[in-house]
């Protein structure tokens, strides 16, 4: 007959397996059945994996309670799962038998072996795997029993003992209040009822383990002292018994029996003995003694584990923590083990021995009879070993093992000695671990909030591979290297190294490249790499000084951006360390973001490459020398390279003894610009040996730049053929197209405008324009510039016209070099703020000595 029954759905996702063992494990313990929890919570966890994993379906998980016994019914909708290899049947037999060694049919294989009955149902579309485990069988009679005590050692009582029993519910609050609570505490039960526990209770607050009243209802059972208040305001000392309960629709309550503290022997189990109940008893075991408060869990630990053999006696001792998933064991500390036993080692909780099961205590006499399951002791010459699990809860978190050389040194009663000891330091490790995982997720979100900020920073390729690296090291990693994917397919090449000790990158970049860089693998995860350990094995390089220590672990996490791999980051550890899971994870988070970083810089580099390769395409590669005539130009793009400026400038022979020269801006920038720009020029050139005068030639441009269509845009353009004349001086024809006008400096150093206004190219179709004529005598200087010249700013102030002639007039007798490098520096020095717009001088000059 069923007398109760729970049940839970699960989604196929990894958690679920987790999830369904607490569930589990919470049934039972609500029913009082702790001693089938262990074995029911594997059989579950295995046939659920079974389920979401492999079958890849939702896991139905169904607890019974029955006379006698547990039944727990899991259900998938994935029928064709083979059974086990029980009988002598040939495996190629059929399809519907699994393999014995694989992971198919496992879970049959362990219900099994652990429970008393087990079966397969198979229906429509689903099918059940039920297991029975037995309930031990409650005798009537003696349960436990003290040795006669004489009167006067027996615990006192002051008068009537009464009991006062409190139900709370799951938040906390009074479910119901009996009449000796009324007594006790002088609430009348209508009063109470409905309010929080925390009003009435005054919880103390041990500072070992840091345990508070809502944590404390949730345990499966506790006992201990505390105090609670009365009607008048007063507390009162008093001795409880907490129990944590399920009804049969599964709601949680917490059972409470309190006596007052004087009266405690009536509730105080016999493991907590009274003084002079056994006076042979050892003492108890204080794993926490002398531990300060606020020590990290690292500190906590090795703590434990050199109290644990002091008090003990032992030899060695170590301390496992579960993983997240509860799947492994992580060795967090360890005392007297040979070195060769590296910190953060991983084993499998479950090692296949039902009696050398994690989750209870166990006595190892003699190793070398029968070895332990686990590795962690091997290579030593420790033969005894006492193991207790660490649970809270009745959740397992780790294990605490303590050994020594002796065979057959510890017994059962050392084993409940720290299995005790054990129960009150779980929670204390519990606490900070939490606590210190909470610390490095917070951590974890600043440093990636930092490497963001830092690799958003800057689009330079190299710089963003140096950043990659200094957020790695030391922080991740002893040492860091960076390899990008070539072209086409070429393998990946060593583009940056760094190690968190300046004198050993040399060396480490030696060997790596040595080393064939690794294959580029899978677009995600982590996954260790043995190529530089193999090199310098193979090579002798191990003796060099430089690289004594230097490797540990390495790793290799890929940089996918875009759905596609463009290099590695490799991690690596000095010699005896290992990585951390948690140092592995929030290395996947940061490659993400770095490979991010790095495809955005190395897209801004060959879009700045190839504009800079299109802006010089558009400028003429060397200036012809003019007899008698000084020429220098200056040139500067604003921005940071990654447009192509609409500003231009040119000079070219037209002729015998007759050289064209233009300074022009298109309007805006970018591939529409450059292609104008390019058009001028070199119709520019065209024109102008076709023999047509300046005003001709700036009419054809005109045409083809509104043959452009929409493509077109504005051009302001100065464009000029100079003849040197025999006497020294220099004749120039000119035509000023929208253009800022040229200036020219005499002699005596006045300056005045070279030529007027006309309208500007690719706006109108029909353009009247007129060559303007002049002769620069010997000493005398024209200057043109485009309007990142004269359209200078600081806040309302620009340079313009007035200012652009005041400095002009300071060059006399300068060289054109001279004159062009003093408007540029004047040019800079008018505002702190960089130039924001294309700046282009043009400089002639006739010397006073005409050169031949």
């Amino acid at each position: 007959m069923v007398t109760a029954r729970a049940a839970a759905t699960f989604e196929p996702v990894g958690r679920s397996a987790s999830a369904a063992r607490a569930f589990v494990r919470d049934a039972l313990l609500g029913w009082g059945l702790p001693e089938v929890v262990d074995d029911a919570v594997v059989l579950v966890s295995e046939l659920v994996t079974n389920a979401v994993v492999h079958a890849g379906t939702a896991a139905e998980v169904c607890c019974l309670r029955e006379d006698g016994t547990v039944r727990i019914e899991v259900t998938d909708h994935h029928p064709e799962r083979g059974l086990p290899t029980f009988a002598d049947v040939p495996t190629t037999a059929s399809d519907h038998y699994a393999d014995a060694d694989g992971e198919g049919g496992r879970g049959l294989l362990m219900c099994a072996a652990l429970a008393e009955r087990w079966g397969v149902e198979y229906g429509s579309g689903r099918k059940t795997v039920w297991f029975r485990l037995a309930l031990p069988a409650h005798t009537a009679g003696t349960r436990y029993a003290l040795p006669a005590t004489p009167g006067s050692e027996l615990p006192r009582s002051s008068g009537p003992v009464h009991v006062a029993v409190v139900q709370l519910d799951d938040d906390g609050r009074v479910l119901a209040w009996n009449p000796d609570a009324e007594v006790l505490f002088q609430h009348p039960a209508d009063t109470v009822l409905g309010r929080p526990w925390a009003d009435l209770a005054v919880w103390p607050q041990p500072a070992e383990a840091g345990l508070g009243l809502a944590a404390t209802l949730r345990l499966a059972r506790w006992e201990g002292g505390y105090a609670l208040r009365r009607a008048d305001g007063t507390t009162t000392d008093v001795y409880g018994v907490q129990v944590r309960l399920r009804d049969t629709d599964g709601t949680p309550s917490t059972l409470c029996l309190l006596v007052l503290d004087d009266d405690r022997a009536v509730l105080r189990s016999p493991a907590r003995a009274l003084p002079g109940d056994r006076a042979e008893a050892a003492p108890r075991l204080d794993l926490l003694a002398g531990l300060g408060s606020g020590e990290d869990l690292d500190t906590l630990l090795q703590h434990t584990v050199e109290r644990a053999r002091d008090l003990l006696d032992a030899d060695a001792a170590y301390l496992l923590l579960t993983t997240e998933d509860e799947a492994e064991f992580e060795l967090r500390a360890t005392t007297g083990l040979p070195t060769a036993i590296r910190p953060h080692t991983r084993f499998p909780v479950d090692t296949g021995n039902r009696y050398d099961s994690p989750r209870l205590p166990s006595v190892h006499e003699d190793l070398t009879a029968r070895p332990t399951g686990r590795t962690v002791l091997d290579g030593s010459a420790l033969r005894s070993l006492l193991t207790v699990p660490l649970k809270v809860e009745g959740r397992l978190i780790g294990s605490l093992g303590i050994a020594t050389a002796a065979p057959g040194r510890y017994d059962n009663e050392d084993a409940l000695r720290l299995q005790s000891a054990a129960d009150r330091l779980a929670l204390a490790v519990e606490s900070t671990r939490l606590t210190e995982l909470e610390r490095l997720r917070r951590g974890s979100l600043s440093f990636l909030v930092e490497a963001s900020d830092l690799l958003a920073g800057t689009l330079e390729h190299e710089q963003t591979l140096a950043l990659m690296a200094q957020m790695a090291v030391p922080t991740l990693a002893s040492w860091c290297a960076v390899y990008t994917n070539g072209d086409h397919g070429a393998p990946a090449s060593l583009a940056f190294v760094l190690h968190e000790d300046e004198d050993r990158i040399d060396p480490l970049r030696a060997l790596l490249d040595k080393t064939t860089a690794p294959d580029t693998g899978p677009t995600h995860g982590a996954r260790f790499w043995s190529g530089p350990t193999e090199t310098a094995d193979g090579s002798g390089f191990t003796d060099e000084p430089g690289l004594g220590g230097l490797l540990g672990e390495t790793v290799v996490l890929p940089l996918t951006a875009r759905n596609r791999v463009i290099g590695l980051l490799a991690l690596g550890t000095p010699a005896g360390v290992r990585f951390r899971q948690e140092v592995l994870e929030l290395a996947e988070d940061l490659s993400r973001r770095a490979a991010l970083a790095l495809d955005n810089s190395r897209l801004y580099s060959e879009r700045t490459a190839t504009s800079q390769a299109l802006q010089r395409s558009l400028l003429p590669p060397d200036l012809p020398d003019i007899p008698g005539v000084e020429v220098d130009v200056y040139y500067q793009a604003a921005g940071e390279g990654n447009e192509v400026g609409g500003d231009f400038y040119d000079l070219f022979p037209i002729r015998e003894g007759t050289y064209g020269f233009a300074i022009g801006d298109v309007c805006g920038t970018g591939p529409e610009a450059a292609s104008v720009t390019g058009l001028a020029r070199h119709s520019l050139r065209l024109l102008a040996r076709e023999g047509l005068d300046a005003p001709q030639v700036l009419s054809r441009l005109n045409t083809a730049i509104l043959d452009e269509g929409s493509r077109s845009r504005f051009l302001t353009l100065l464009y000029g053929e100079l003849t040197p004349r025999p006497d020294g001086s220099t004749e120039l024809s000119m035509v000023c197209a929208g253009h800022p006008l040229p200036l020219r400096l005499r002699t005596d150093g006045r300056v005045d405008r070279a030529a007027t206004p006309q309208p500007l190219l690719g706006v109108m179709d029909e353009l009247d324009l007129t060559a303007e004529h002049l002769v620069l005598h010997p000493g005398e200087v024209l200057l043109c510039v485009t309007d990142g010249v004269t359209e200078r700013r600081e806040g309302l102030r620009m340079l313009g016209d007035d200012g652009l002639a005041e400095v002009l007039t300071g060059c006399t007798g300068l060289t054109a070099g001279a004159v062009a490098l003093r408007v540029q520096r004047a040019v800079e020095r008018f505002a702190p703020e960089p130039p924001s717009d294309d700046m282009a001088i043009l400089t002639l000059r006739v010397p006073t000595q005409r050169t031949t």
